[in-house]
């Protein structure tokens, strides 16, 4: 724009110039004149021709300038912007700043308030072990005082005895004779008992009719003589027990029940009778796969543990789910009843067992074993001792009254289950180096160790029993066989094959006949009897 100010400038000074030029050539027409006008001729000719170019360039510079015009009206609305999201930024800023002192006032609130708890806590427990040992030493007084009063209850029993015994004598001969001849007929049924128990033989005549010069003659009494165990090599039945694999089995002791639980989270009952098992319910709950099952004494509950942490009760009339107990943080292995039917006692692989009161559902009790638990067996129905195997290679021995084990045993490798004899004096256990031992508790020793070259458990929850007399025990194996082995003499006396080539898991004896259930991984239930 200056260069055109510039221009007109010099464009009036040549005009002004030409207009000179022109009059002096009107006064001087000479040749000087023309050469000189030609001369401003061709000077005015280029001066327009520089014009002309400059208006060119002024038409570019002038849209330049409306282009860049918008470009910066462009940027300033993009400026706007960013002022408007910078203000936003920084309250949001602000807000974030105040929250973080709330939340760090909150955070040492918190702290406080959990010191505090802390402290309570401790004192709590302090008070909680202070009443645990006054309940134990209450329990204990309790159970003295039960003893003392048995002791009492039984000489007053035998006292009236005796005076109900002269009475008789002198007044009542013939019954009294009857009376003695019960009590005969009652040793003899005892003898005949402890004679099936120690020899493997079938008992004769001739060792029945010893009574050591008892003259028993008129004496009316139909003995009951126990039934002689057998081998169970018929395949009685076989069939389809759960959709996956089988973990799990139990006979109940009262009639011809068993019970299987499996990984499809279901536990069954099977009514046995017949060559075809009829399914008699399926009872539900489970969220996860079933570890173990076992039936109360009367055979009215049946409990299972399973991998979701809990503990289930049913019962067996109405197939309904009465009681869960949950409070476990590892799968569950193993429960039995303590103190029937108040009490149930459970091992987990959270390396604890659990006393639960089964009326309230509840945790009265917790011990900390520091190994975890695969399996577990009360010694009686009151449930004053129990055993536990674990995977630290110890069987422990435990008083239900004292907090810690009254003793423990070392095994070879990790014990997968446990069985009890029903007279309480023997004790099987399964061992991870493919062998099983029998304990005699008595004398807490090993009596006996069972093994066979091809015998194989096959997972660490494999399950081993006894018979209903003690004299036979069996356990599957990992090539899909059954070994049965003879408790008297130690030697291995059948293989059962139906289950190859799938894995035995779990084996389970009738209580009072020589038959035998056993489940595995191929989702199959066999019972086995010694009937043709």
């Amino acid at each position: 724009m200056d260069n055109v100010a510039q221009l007109k400038a010099d464009k009036l000074r040549i005009s002004v110039e030409n207009e000179q030029l022109r009059s002096a050539v009107a006064n001087n027409t000479g040749p000087a004149g023309n050469l000189a006008f030609l001369t401003l001729e061709k000077k005015l000719l280029s001066q327009q021709e520089e014009l002309t170019e400059l208006h060119k360039r002024k038409g570019e510079n002038s849209q330049r300038i409306v282009d860049l015009n918008i470009r910066i009206e462009e940027l300033n609305a993009q400026m706007n912007d960013k002022d408007r999201q910078l203000a936003q930024e920084k309250r949001s800023n602000a807000s974030f700043r105040a929250e973080i002192k709330m939340y760090v006032s909150s955070m040492d609130e918190l702290k406080r308030l959990n010191t505090t708890l802390k402290d309570e806590h401790t004192a709590l427990q302090l008070a909680f072990s202070s009443l645990e040992e006054k309940l134990r030493s209450v329990q204990e007084e309790n159970y003295n005082l039960l003893e003392r009063l048995k002791d009492y209850k039984s000489r007053d029993a035998d006292k009236l005895n005796e005076e109900n015994e002269s009475f008789l004598r002198k007044r009542l001969p013939s019954f009294f004779h009857r009376k003695r001849s019960d009590k005969v007929r009652r040793e003899l049924e005892d003898a005949v008992r402890e004679t099936s128990r120690n020899s493997s033989s079938p008992i004769s005549s001739e060792a029945i009719d010893c009574t050591n010069g008892i003259d028993i003659s008129g004496i009316d009494c139909d003995l009951h003589i126990p039934p002689m165990s057998m081998n169970p090599t018929n395949m009685y039945a076989k069939f389809e027990a759960h959709e996956g694999e089988v973990s799990a089995v139990r006979w109940c002791p009262t009639e011809k029940i068993i019970a299987t639980g499996g990984a499809d989270r279901k536990l069954k009952l099977w009514d046995v009778r017949k060559r075809s098992p009829e399914q008699l319910a399926v009872l539900t709950g489970c969220s996860q796969g079933i570890n173990s099952i076992d039936f109360d004494s009367t055979g009215t509950y049946v409990i299972g543990t399973s991998n979701d942490k809990g503990v289930r009760v049913w019962t067996v009339a109405d197939h309904r789910l009465r009681h869960t107990l949950t409070g476990h943080i590892e799968k569950v292995m193993a429960a039995k009843y303590l103190h029937e039917p108040y009490k149930i006692i459970s091992g987990s692989h959270d390396r604890t067992l659990k006393v639960w009161d089964v009326r309230s559902s509840a945790c009265i009790e917790t011990k900390f074993v520091g190994s975890s638990c695969f399996d577990l067996v009360t010694t009686d129905s009151i449930g004053a001792s129990i055993i536990s195997a674990h995977f630290d290679k110890k069987i422990r021995f435990w008083d239900i009254r004292m907090e810690k084990p009254i003793n423990d045993l070392l095994l070879p490798n990790k014990i997968t289950s446990l069985d009890l004899s029903k007279d309480c004096n023997f004790l099987l256990c399964s061992v991870r180096d493919d062998t099983i031992k029998l304990l005699d508790l008595r004398m807490n020793n090993i009596l006996r160790t069972f093994s066979h070259e091809n015998f194989k458990l096959s997972c660490d929850s494999a399950r081993v029993g006894f018979n209903f007399d003690a004299t036979r025990i069996a356990s599957g194996s990992a090539d899909g066989s059954i070994y049965i082995w003879n408790t008297l003499n130690g030697r291995h006396e059948e293989l059962l094959k139906g289950h190859s080539p799938s894995a035995v898991n779990a084996v389970s004896w009738s209580p009072t006949q020589s038959s035998l259930a056993s489940v595995g991984k191929g989702r199959r239930c066999i019972v086995w009897t010694a009937e043709l």
